[in-house]
């Protein structure tokens, strides 16, 4: 069964802490935070003093999605802030390796993510140090786009590679994931689903991610 990760993203942000109350009531298993700096990406969304105040609200694991330049300037407060995973990227890291142990050394799980455009052999070097890899399956930004298809060759790559390794690495993905396609995702060879406007833009949003548990069985 898939590890189910709504992304606050996608939130009523005037109703944030009965979102994060909704989250714990349910099946999700991780909630996850993105971190925008109009500058790595065309968009600002929320910082240290919201996730903060969301580790006090949730039981979840927070995994913290680090979408800004010169990340290592501010791993240390996402981590005294309450990040148990933090996911940098690929594209604004030169010093990949030293970014990954840094955040290693403050004693919480490194990821990196990569966008669309990059391929997933770049990572075989650093693979074994990695908790987890997010594909990004959207160009990362904004919420409500459409999945990218080619994103399920990108995640069966991968998966060959980590596998082939005989490494413990989770594949995460995030973009356009729906009800429909989660199976999919999954049999490419995707262990975390991360969901936002399918779960928060939902009728019944503990239902949906009730659904999405139960097709990744």
């Amino acid at each position: 069964m898939s590890i189910i990760a709504p992304s606050l993203l996608a939130a009523n942000f005037l109703r944030l802490e009965d979102e994060c109350k909704m989250v714990n009531e349910s099946e999700a298993d991780w909630l996850h935070l993105d971190v925008m700096d109009g500058q790595f990406v065309p968009n600002i969304s929320f910082g240290i003093p919201v996730i903060e105040h969301v580790r006090k609200a949730t039981s979840k694991i927070c995994d913290v999605h680090l979408m800004i330049e010169k990340p290592e300037n501010l791993v240390p407060a996402f981590k005294k802030a309450g990040a148990d995973n933090i996911i940098i990227h690929y594209e604004v890291c030169p010093n990949l390796h030293r970014n990954i142990q840094q955040i290693k050394e403050l004693g919480i799980n490194a990821a990196v993510a990569v966008n669309p455009h990059t391929p997933v052999f770049l990572l075989e070097d650093v693979l074994a140090d990695l908790h987890h890899v997010l594909i990004m399956t959207v160009n990362p930004g904004f919420g409500g786009q459409k999945f990218i298809p080619y994103s399920l060759e990108k995640i069966r790559q991968l998966r060959k590679m980590i596998d082939e390794k005989k490494l413990n690495v989770l594949i995460e993905v995030d973009g356009g994931v729906t009800v429909e396609n989660a199976k999919d995702l999954v049999n490419a060879g995707a262990d975390v689903l991360v969901a936002g406007n399918t779960v928060f833009s939902s009728k019944d949003p503990l239902e949906t991610i009730k659904q999405l548990k139960l097709v990744t069985r």
